[in-house]
């Protein structure tokens, strides 16, 4: 009788399964009761959730407005700042004066030794400026 069964499920056949209990069993009133506490206890943290949501993404435009608003402020002092700078650089270019071309130079350079990472060392030409400040080259203007 076992080699028979043996033989069967090799073969593909197998004996039939048990009946099922078409009795569904009822859920015990404890089980229902935490369910239904469960799902509101959800959903509550959901709308919890999403009032938490609403709330940051509020606070967040609020203060990416402030950034663009200081950061147009910023840019607008550095226009006018800039725009003076330039009038004061004409104002100076119409009194030039011979001779006085690598003082004008020096004046527009910066002489701070300010080695930033990843910049260039500029400290040579800083002082080949600040020598031909001192004692400038003689320009012949002879045509």
């Amino acid at each position: 009788s076992f080699l028979k069964s043996e033989s069967d499920t090799l073969r593909g056949v197998s004996p039939s399964p048990p009946p099922l209990n078409r009795e569904v069993r009822e859920e015990p009133e404890k089980i229902k009761k935490w369910r239904e506490e469960q799902i509101k206890r959800l959903e509550e943290k959901d709308a919890e959730e999403e009032k938490k949501k609403l709330e940051l993404r509020e606070v967040a435009r609020k203060e990416l407005e402030d950034w663009y608003k200081n950061h147009e402020e910023a840019i607008a002092k550095t226009k006018a700042a800039n725009r003076n700078a330039e009038k004061q650089f004409v104002a100076e270019d119409d009194e030039i004066e011979p001779g006085t071309e690598w003082e004008r130079i020096a004046k527009l350079c910066d002489f701070n030794p300010k080695a930033k990472q990843g910049s260039k060392d500029v400290s040579r030409m800083r002082s080949i400026v600040l020598q031909l400040k001192q004692s400038p080259i003689p320009i012949n203007n002879k045509a």
